[in-house]
């Protein structure tokens, strides 16, 4: 089930209605149950695959927490979970890519191979499977005690505003809150709404125009010139901004509605000086998850530089592979990486600026704000590509055909669209929408839910493009 159907906007009212309805005793019950139908709305029997992960999780907490005084066995029960765990990650996800890339390898040998495999990757498998890893290592660190309750832990692992694509939550955040007493707020429901209905203009209105934009001059690259391409480049840094950052706050809202705090997963990300703020706004809850888990126990940034680099590489690298099965994406990875070292390479040797006045700090901001943008904005279209050589057509295109082929004509609604976003994303950028809205005045308020009411029932896009990040 997706949240933008009609589905979706049947289905949300009454879990909420059962939700206040229902005794705390079995809301659990209630909240799981409709958890399993969201996600069983895709593919019903990919609900066996995160029933696997579950239990093995489950019974590892358990079991490390009985043999607590036992380091030993209680690391092999760690390490044994999460290798189980990735397994099922590798063969749903990865399999695909490493036999084909052995068939390559073979044929390239002279050897004749068959081993391409074709699975289906179930939808939202990687977020689902960090989460379950977040709550095994708490565990083994001693900062979680291990859940006894095997349906509040599967609701854990299984809570549908974020099970799909996020954001990753920790257990010491949304396993607790799941054991609360939630009573009826106004203040929840007030909140919830603002933000499923920010959530609904910035997909429906926002992502999904541009989403029209992005696959015409994609897929007929040879018919467009290198200033539309460039500006396809653009469109898609805003698509898959607003398409995912869409998402996360329409999950935030839907959680809320019931009480529940969840991590913002992004805070304005395209208003960052740098590479390294651009990674501790965007996807954020994906950012932390591989500081704590990945970057720090490899020693972090307490380590001589020439580690330190290769820290940040591995971590940038291991991002990349998280995000797809697909040389691209490894690319981007390291890209990011490489990025974020040099840039701490050229702050390190940079002189103190003398102090400034207000309009030249400004203006220095701006440019690193536009420089950073730019920079994302290129590395986005080895995240958007096939492969390499479809992604060698797209650069070859953006710069040598600037007097041939057909430029993009894009509708006047579609500036007044990007122009609210910006607009909101300058408002917000120390903010939230939910909190932003509760010092103006009541007519202003109910003016613009109105405004965007209308644009999201009037406005949306006539194709309903799928969540970007469902396929990850």
């Amino acid at each position: 089930m997706v949240f933008n159907s009609i589905e979706f906007l049947i289905f949300l009212p009454v879990v909420v209605a059962l939700f206040y309805l229902l005794p705390h005793k079995w809301r659990w019950l209630m909240l799981l149950a409709a958890s399993c139908v969201f996600y069983m709305w895709f593919v019903p029997k990919y609900i066996l695959i995160l029933l696997v992960t579950i239990v093995i999780d489950y019974s590892a907490g358990l079991l490390m927490e009985r043999f607590a005084g036992q380091p030993r066995r209680k690391k092999i029960f760690m390490v044994t979970s999460i290798v189980c765990t990735l397994t099922v990650l590798v063969v749903f996800k990865y399999l695909n890519f490493i036999t084909a890339n052995l068939d390559r390898l073979c044929a390239s040998l002279g050897m004749e191979t068959h081993l391409m495999t074709h699975i289906i990757l179930p939808i939202g498998l990687s977020f689902h499977t960090f989460q379950s890893m977040s709550y095994v290592i708490e565990v083994y660190r001693g900062r979680q005690k291990a859940e006894r309750h095997f349906g509040y832990y599967s609701l854990y692992v299984m809570f549908f505003p974020q099970l799909v694509t996020g954001p990753i939550e920790r257990p010491g955040n949304l396993l607790r809150q799941l054991h609360e007493r939630k009573e009826f707020q106004y203040e929840n429901i007030s909140k919830g709404m603002r933000l499923i209905l920010f959530g609904f203009f910035v997909k429906m209105v926002v992502a999904d125009h541009l989403g029209e934009y992005v696959d015409e001059v994609y897929g007929h690259l040879d018919e467009y010139n290198s200033w539309s391409v460039l500006g396809c480049m653009v469109f898609y840094s805003f698509q898959i901004y607003c398409d995912f950052f869409g998402y996360s706050t329409i999950a935030l809202g839907c959680a809320r509605l019931m009480g529940f705090d969840i991590t913002d997963n992004f805070k304005t990300p395209y208003l960052s000086k740098n590479i390294a703020e651009f990674w501790h706004r965007w996807h954020i809850s994906l950012s932390t998850w591989f500081r704590d888990y990945v970057y720090i126990p490899m020693g972090g940034s307490r380590v001589n530089f020439g580690r330190w680099a290769f820290n940040i590489l591995v971590v940038f690298v291991l991002s990349g592979i998280w995000h797809g099965a697909a040389w691209t994406f490894l690319l981007w990875g390291f890209a990011h990486g490489l990025l974020h070292i040099i840039e701490k390479v050229l702050r390190r040797h940079a002189k103190t600026p003398e102090s400034h006045s207000k309009a030249k700090k400004w203006l220095v901001d701006g440019l690193c704000i536009l420089k950073t943008f730019v920079l994302v904005t290129l590395f986005w279209v080895m995240f958007r590509a096939t492969d390499f050589e479809h992604l060698k057509t797209i650069f070859v295109t953006a710069f040598t055909k600037f007097d041939e082929g057909l430029m993009m004509n894009v509708k006047p609604g579609m500036w007044l669209y990007l122009g609210m976003l910006i607009l909101f994303d300058i408002l917000l950028r120390n903010t939230r929408f939910d909190a932003w809205c509760d010092d103006k005045p009541f007519a202003v308020r109910w003016l613009l839910y109105a405004v965007l009411v209308f644009m999201v029932i009037a406005c949306s896009s006539v194709h309903n493009f799928p969540f970007i990040y469902f396929q990850f």
